[in-house]
């Protein structure tokens, strides 16, 4: 007699062991969604894409991500780790000196290419039209505004909570968000070049290490 076919359901309600063995395997899992996400888009990537992506069965996923709502769960966390260790890292190997504006927006920029930061931006834009992600995405958009972002690299623009300072902060992060998702048609990196050159020089204006002619020497 045939097998019937694997239910979701008959999987779902399994409790997954919690050994090395498993915490390997759901790792190697949410690795490859994240992956999949930054090289592809969040549409493009479902459950068999991703279990193919982490050379497991259909079965073998299912027994440890049993459907798209518990994947979800556990990869936001998952990624926002993965953008935390990288933030550190950069704070971790900032060179020493009062004025370190320029190592936090290069840095800032880099990292915006690397696939934690990618995959979660693809995540940003599914957020506006699907439910499902925006219910785990926002908690770990409010805990990067708040914290990660706030407290870490770009309290090397400079520190402090006075608006104006805050302001420097915002308009070198969310410049750099909103260029690292823009497609410049022409010239791109000579383009891009010129707009870091000016995030920088704008963030020292409000840090009051620079005069409103320095925006724009020439």
């Amino acid at each position: 007699m045939a097998s019937e076919p694997l239910k979701i359901k008959d999987l779902a309600p399994r409790e997954v062991p919690d050994s090395p063995k498993s915490r390997r395997t759901r790792a190697r899992i949410l690795d490859a969604a994240m992956r999949l996400y930054a090289d592809g888009g969040y549409q493009a990537s479902g459950h068999a894409q991703v279990a193919e992506a982490a050379t497991l069965t259909r079965g073998a996923m299912l027994y440890h991500v049993p459907d798209r709502e518990a994947l979800m769960e556990a990869v936001v966390p998952h990624i926002q780790a993965a953008r935390e260790k990288l933030l550190q890292a950069a704070v971790d190997q900032a060179p020493r000196g009062a004025d370190r504006t320029d190592y936090a927006i290069d840095s800032y920029w880099r990292l915006l290419q690397e696939p934690p930061f990618v995959a979660f931006a693809e995540l940003e834009r599914a957020a506006r039209t699907d439910a499902l992600v925006r219910k785990y995405l926002a908690p770990a958009q409010d805990a990067f505004d708040r914290a990660e972002v706030g407290s870490r690299l770009f309290d090397l623009v400079q520190g402090g909570q006075s608006p104006r300072l805050q302001a420097g902060r915002d308009l070198a992060r969310f410049m750099l968000e909103g260029l690292s998702r823009a497609r410049l048609a022409y010239d791109s990196e000579g383009r891009t070049e010129r707009l870091l050159a000016v995030v920088k020089r704008a963030a020292r204006m409000l840090n009051r290490k620079g005069s409103v002619q320095d925006l724009w020497p020439d």
